[in-house]
């Protein structure tokens, strides 16, 4: 019975994948900044659907203005979670964007990449962040650096928050937890040297997925933290709700 739900639900996510791409091919140029926005955060909740992932959304998202969201990275998954909530310019590192389809998918979603390698990256995404925040828009940053099995999390890299320190937007950490049957579920996350074709089995195949996705209070620019400060708090917030939450 896994195989047949794997098989059923990979053909609609992939004829879905396809739908995406011809609407960003033929259908975006025709459209408003708005109605992008709202068609890839609809297009997002509806993939999720088709994977047989249920997104509950706890706490008050910060749904207007200009905002930081930090979240913890566990899958290739949490792009659409955070997207299906607001639509939403994320930063991720540059390898994402040679990832086979998904990668073309979080390009369409807005994603803003950044190579490591380079000395000039993080300034140069710092740009494009402080101009996402100019327009307004919700930018979406995994500040750890590389996806965990979602029990835990890693310490966060603060370069990126220094964008959010200079805008005088505020910051909204972002807790994400993975379960199956009530369950924590690290085996759906996309970590270690597991692939993309291995993932998709296990999360295809799987009933009951539940992505809890809590947004916890922002933190105000008036709190006058500098960058390090921001990035500890910011820390502190989300991984007291991925490893001390009782579900």
């Amino acid at each position: 019975m896994a195989l047949v739900l794997f098989l059923f639900r990979l053909t609609l996510v992939l004829s879905w994948i396809v739908l995406g791409l011809l609407t960003e091919l033929l259908i975006f140029p025709l459209l408003s900044r708005t109605r992008r926005r709202a068609v890839v955060s609809g297009w997002s909740g509806c993939l999720l659907a088709l994977c047989g992932v249920r997104v509950r959304v706890q706490g008050a998202p910060v749904l207007q203005g200009a905002v930081l969201w930090v979240a913890n990275h566990v899958s290739w998954v949490d792009v659409f979670v955070l997207n299906h909530v607001r639509t939403t310019s994320f930063v991720a590192k540059s390898d994402i964007r040679r990832w086979p389809v998904i990668g073309l998918l979080v390009a369409w979603a807005g994603t803003l990449f950044i190579d490591r390698r380079h000395r000039q990256a993080v300034r140069e995404a710092g740009r494009q962040i402080t101009a996402c925040f100019q327009q307004g828009d919700v930018v979406g940053l995994f500040p750890e650096g590389t996806t965990t099995d979602g029990l835990d999390i890693l310490p966060f890299h603060v370069g990126l928050f220094e964008a959010a320190v200079q805008a005088a937007v505020p910051v909204q950490p972002v807790a994400l937890r993975f379960l199956q049957r009530g369950r924590r579920a690290p085996e759906l996350a996309f970590v270690g040297d597991q692939t993309l074709a291995g993932n998709l089995w296990f999360l295809l195949s799987a009933r009951g997925v539940v992505v809890e996705c809590e947004f916890l209070p922002p933190i105000a620019p008036a709190a006058g933290l500098d960058r390090s400060q921001l990035a500890h708090r910011a820390h502190a917030a989300v991984r007291r709700a991925v490893t001390g939450a009782a579900h």
